[in-house]
């Protein structure tokens, strides 16, 4: 990283950073703060139950914010449910979901109730709803620009820095009738596998409040699952979303770039492109994935992002027999025996269904990773290290690649993007001379794994590279602490690397947690990865 002098007009990064948490604590209305007597005790691991054990919300709350956004959808456009009352309920859940994890960042509880209310008014006037997402709450990682709202990604020096423009994103979600409320926590830079900064602190799974929920997108993950939205949506450039959902056991889709808008985010690094960042759902079913999906195209994103495909929603009809390749580690880290568990069992239930399924030799996943690598710390950590020097912020250590990293030239820089084509081409070459439909995978080495100690990123990570539609899925399969041991030392790991995981995997500390497998689809394939999911989860049931 390059030296600069701290800039003395910001402040220095803790006092910047403790204003922040001010900010955020004094935006909560104390009618949504949990009372002190019903806090879960500290050591409480799961609370994903606490608001109905809490008798802190109300059956009607309870009932809102326990249904699919599948499920509010009709009754907010039929006026059957007001928008002004599901805002409500979400807001509060939210915020007692932060109390718990620390997974919000940003709130504009006002603003949506007010955006709630005219929702309400013009349903009630016209008897239409404005779109296809009228009057649902959504929420959004930090990165999403919200006019007003800072966009901290993580560093000290973005605080009191409020957007002066909305993300396109926001844009169309908003016209198509969308309430935002929340924005989320995610890393430094967005760039450390778990959610965690100098700003904000640690996101942790409601699931298990010792294991992370993931990163980058772990506010969202977090938030999700405990039910305080019904919808919400990250980032992905080397797992940001797939990881958060494997690490809590709900959906998510990483498209490929280009099927949604990604216009006007802050950015960790910004015009870093060797490797896309882009956008999608995290969601409870997969019914609601497909739905916002469909709802963000059908808002035509490329007459608003130049960069943008016209590519429309596209109804797929999948052959009865598909043609899966399982891929049961990537030569760099063995999965976790939990997560082979649960991959041996989907193939043989795919099989069972009359799928045919190969095996996917791993030869060409650690130079995949190896280019992501590069490409990441390929500005020597510059872009990092300029915001940290603007307050004195410290590298956190998950981040020393940056801080040691040296700047690449323009000619290297070009020559990192030939290899890439030739990697590239060569994947489709085999995928095609495969002849298969998807690689059915593991989303990462782990089911969910201790805060601090989640190590590899390269199940997702190749497919950044190879820009592939990924969806990572419960499997429906659970940790079992007395089936799935520890591998033990006549295990002879692939790496250095993968003698840490497997030495630090501890079957007591994630059971009972659920299991996250990836499905990945060719480029620009996301209907057909959607549907082949639908397939792959009737095989499992």
């Amino acid at each position: 990283m390059g030296s600069l002098a701290a800039d003395t007009k910001k402040g220095h990064w803790e006092d910047l950073a403790a204003k922040k948490r001010q900010q955020l604590e004094s935006s909560i209305p104390d009618e949504w703060r949990i009372p002190s007597h019903l806090l879960p005790p500290a050591d409480q691991d799961d609370v994903t139950g606490f608001p109905e054990s809490s008798g802190w919300f109300t059956p009607e709350e309870l009932a809102i914010t326990e249904q699919t956004a599948l499920e509010l959808l009709p009754k907010l456009a039929s006026g059957e449910l007001k928008s002004e009352a599901v805002t409500r309920a979400f807001c509060k859940r939210a915020v007692a979901a932060h109390q718990l994890t620390k997974c919000l960042s940003e709130t504009c509880f006002e603003r949506a109730l007010a955006t709630a209310k005219q929702l309400d008014e013009h349903l009630a006037q016209t008897g239409k709803p404005v779109g296809p997402l009228h009057g649902l709450p959504i929420s959004l990682k930090d990165n999403f620009n919200l006019v007003g709202l800072d966009s901290t990604v993580g560093f000290a020096s973005h605080v009191d820095d409020p957007a002066q423009y909305e993300s396109v994103l926001a844009e169309l979600l908003r016209e198509a009738g969308a309430v935002f409320y929340v924005k989320t926590n995610v890393p430094t830079a967005m760039m450390i596998a778990e959610s965690v900064n100098n700003v904000f602190g640690r996101t942790v799974s409601p699931l298990n409040r010792k294991l992370t929920s993931g990163g980058s997108s772990g506010g969202e993950s977090a938030l999700v699952v405990f039910k305080g939205s019904p919808c919400g949506v990250g980032t992905d450039i080397g797992g940001s979303l797939r990881i958060p959902a494997a690490c809590t056991g709900i959906f998510t889709l990483r498209p490929s770039f280009g099927r949604f808008p990604t216009l006007r985010c802050r950015s960790g690094m910004p015009g870093q492109e060797a490797v896309q960042s882009v956008n999608g759902p995290l969601t409870r079913t997969l019914s609601d994935l497909a739905l916002y999906c469909k709802a963000v195209v059908d808002a035509q994103p490329w007459r608003h992002d130049p960069r943008c495909l016209p590519i429309p929603w596209r109804s797929i009809s999948l052959a009865p027999t598909l043609k899966f390749a399982v891929m049961w580690d990537d030569s760099m880290a063995l999965p976790t025996p939990p997560v082979t568990r649960a991959l041996k069992h989907a193939v043989e239930k795919l099989k069972a269904a009359g799928h045919e399924v190969i095996e996917w030799p791993s030869v060409d996943q650690a130079q995949g990773q190896e280019l992501l690598n590069r490409m990441f710390v390929a500005d020597g950590g510059k872009a990092i290290g300029r915001q940290l020097e603007r307050t004195g912020e410290p590298v956190r250590p998950e981040m020393q690649m940056y801080a040691e990293a040296r700047e690449l030239g323009a000619l290297e820089y070009w020559q990192l993007h030939v290899d890439r084509q030739e990697y590239q081409k060569r994947y489709l070459d085999r995928w095609l001379a495969a002849g298969i439909d998807a690689i059915l995978c593991p989303t990462t080495p782990y089911s969910s794994v201790e805060n601090g100690k989640f190590r590899h990123v390269g199940y997702t990570g190749v497919y950044n590279v190879l820009d592939y539609a990924c969806i990572s899925f419960p499997s429906g399969v659970k940790v079992d602490k007395s089936v799935d041991v520890a591998l033990g030392d006549t295990y002879k790991p692939l790496s250095d690397l993968d003698k840490a995981i497997q030495s630090e995997y501890n079957p007591n500390s994630v059971h009972g947690m659920p299991i996250n497998l990836q499905l990945v689809a060719q480029r620009l394939e996301e209907e057909k990865c959607v549907e082949m999911c639908k397939a792959v989860l009737d095989a499992l049931s």
